[in-house]
């Protein structure tokens, strides 16, 4: 074969047949150029840019780095994005350009920075290859139900999903050093990432040249015309099952709030996976309306109500439901495969939890398992104690009758490091005697934060078979339900012990409830969890301290940068492709837990002068 003739394209397509190719899409461009764009607005990706810091470190928060990597990559049995991890792997980024020759692959490490996902360099020199928060499972069933296999070498296919670790990893930036708060919230924003694997799966079925170096990837050089074809009946189906979840959003979409970086509707895409994907029922499926910034998790397993709204008491009800939610697979409608048979891992999900909770808190230790990360002075301007001392005085006067004593702060004398774990109202124990912190339900009616959230979680009911045998249309209890059977089913299939079910489950009833109220928890580590209220609609503590008419109306989430005086991600600078939060859309109201001298709901207590503001943020450093 000539020079002529090189494979430019489609492998073996002769290089005049490429330029006349290239000539017509190039004409068709800009003849069509208007009704394309509007076409392409809606698969046009839009992140922040990202590089990858030239330092990262990880704060001391109990756990190992070997362990930690575990944690990051232990297989829930999570199939996030409904294909293989060989195919995940393989994919090209969704971007046309350059036309003829590859594009960088999608698991690039900055490209998928992009969306917030943290490179996992915690052993140092032994990068993995997947960020925080991603999963290679075990072989995986395609959207029919079938055992994925390659249609070359027949053999099985694994799967790829997102772990809790992906939600519950946050990091931040300052001054060119990245340091990763384990258990914190994660930047993410997950909806632009499904949707770039979307665009990169259609881009792989009918842009030139990307099929032919996807088949080769996955199949082989050598593999024959049919086996190519199965493959591409493969990605038919990813491609169907993409567009059937494409047109459930459009029919909720007048309804739905941009979740943008940071936050999620987390509850809500849990019951649309399970009551409308899983059970292909389209009435099921509904808004997102109520984004919520992801909750930082660590002491949460000896919470008395563990999920971060106080919904949810059980631990694994809660981890199994975020595993089903993160589309781990699920038997509800062929009886004969076993309903409520599931790919989730209920095993590591247990695992997980344990490493999480450590030792059951103690007057003497405080909480075990994974610790709130310390303010690194050796990173981070230092702590003006005495600043911090006066703030302490002002934490007992307006934030202690909620949040509790403070925990292990060094701007507090000895004697009040572990008052929280002294008062012995604050406390209950479960079924095996072990303490659980009483966390309260602060009603919406006094708290005055915005109660789409609540609403939403109290009033969405869901419609589902007889045969499942979910008594409550509701949706809290339908999910709580719902998800206890599939635990029940993983633990009948193992043949798991009752005592050892009781365990499993954190000697706990599977309570469920949705009071028109917001849970309050400790405040250790607050200055490390940006943005601020549940719903992320204040972007720093400072602001969440001040009146709410000088909190900002609107600001930029995307960047990684950290304001150490304030206590927040940097907002005030736009950045291409930031998320712009607007707190004036229901869901994303900045209203409520307010200081101020005005008297209506919401007010907390009195307005805060500025030197007092400074001072609380300086205790909330040592916290």
């Amino acid at each position: 074969m000539t020079r002529g003739y090189r494979e430019l394209g489609e492998r073996g397509m002769p290089r005049k047949t490429i330029f006349v190719i290239g000539l017509l899409i190039v004409a068709g461009v800009l003849y069509f150029k208007d009704d394309i764009e509007t076409v392409a607005s809606g698969f046009r990706v839009k992140v922040v840019d990202y590089q990858q810091p030239a330092k990262t470190v990880w704060l001391d928060q109990n756990v190992s780095a070997e362990r930690l990597r575990w944690f990051y990559h232990a297989d829930q049995g999570t199939r996030t994005f409904g294909i293989p991890h060989e195919w995940f792997m393989a994919l090209e980024q969704p971007t046309v350009w350059p036309l003829f020759t590859a594009a960088p692959r999608l698991s690039e490490t900055n490209y998928l920075g992009r969306f917030g996902f943290i490179p996992d360099t915690v052993i140092p020199g032994k990068p993995d290859a997947l960020p925080i928060g991603f999963a290679q499972g075990g072989p995986m069933a395609d959207a029919n139900g079938a055992p994925w296999r390659n249609p070359h070498s027949k053999a099985d296919m694994t799967g790829v999903g997102l772990t809790c670790a992906a939600c519950h990893t946050g990091s931040f930036n300052y001054r060119g050093t990245e340091i990763v708060i384990d258990g914190g919230p994660a930047n993410t924003n997950l909806f632009e990432f499904q949707k770039s694997v979307g665009v990169s799966l259609l881009l792989t079925r009918f842009w030139p040249g990307r099929f032919s170096r996807f088949a080769d990837e996955i199949l082989g050089k050598d593999a024959s015309l049919d086996e190519r074809m199965a493959l591409r009946g493969q990605l038919d189906l990813v491609l169907k099952q993409y567009a059937n979840i494409n047109s459930l959003e459009n029919r909720v979409a007048a309804n739905s709030v941009e979740e943008g970086y940071a936050r999620l509707d987390a509850l809500n895409r849990i019951g649309n996976q399970v009551f409308s994907i899983d059970l292909n029922n389209p009435n099921n499926y509904a808004s997102h309306s109520a984004p919520v910034h992801f909750p930082r998790i660590w002491n949460a397993p000896w919470f008395s109500w563990v999920q971060y709204d106080g919904s949810i008491m059980q631990p694994m009800v809660r981890n199994a439901g975020e595993a089903l939610g993160v589309s781990a697979e699920l038997n509800l409608l062929d009886e004969s495969k076993g309903l409520y048979k599931s790919s989730a891992r209920i095993d590591v999900l247990h695992e997980m939890e344990r490493m999480i909770a450590g030792e059951p808190p103690s007057e003497d230790k405080g909480f075990g398992g994974l610790a709130s990360p310390k303010w690194p002075e050796n990173i981070l301007p230092p702590i003006n104690m005495d600043l911090a001392k006066k703030g302490g005085e002002l934490y007992k006067t307006h934030c202690q009758g909620c949040h509790g004593p403070a925990i292990d702060s060094k701007a507090l004398p000895a004697s009040e490091a572990f008052a929280l774990f002294k008062d012995k109202k604050r406390w209950i124990k479960n079924e095996a005697g072990q303490p659980l912190l009483d966390v309260e339900m602060i009603p919406i009616s006094h708290i005055g934060t915005d109660s789409a959230q609540a609403e939403g979680l109290a009033h969405r009911t869901v419609e589902t078979p007889a045969n499942l045998n979910i008594k409550d249309g509701s949706f809290g209890p339908a999910l709580g339900d719902l998800v206890e059977k599939t635990v029940d089913y993983w633990y009948d299939q193992n043949k798991v012990p009752p005592e050892d079910r009781k365990r499993i489950n954190g000697y706990r009833p599977n309570e469920i409830q949705a009071p028109l109220a917001y849970k309050v928890r400790p405040l250790n580590g607050i200055w490390a969890t940006p943005p601020y209220l549940h719903n992320g609609s204040v972007p720093t503590i400072y602001a969440l301290l001040s009146p709410v008419k000088d909190r900002p109306a609107t600001f930029y989430l995307g960047s990684r940068e950290y304001d150490p005086k304030d206590l927040g991600y940097v907002w005030k600078d736009k950045i291409k492709n930031a998320f712009l939060l607007d707190t004036t859309k229901r869901g994303n109201s900045n209203s409520g837990h307010e200081f101020s001298n005005e008297k209506r709901t919401g007010v907390i207590g009195p307005e805060l002068k500025e030197d007092e503001r400074r001072a609380l943020i300086e205790f909330i450093k040592t916290l």
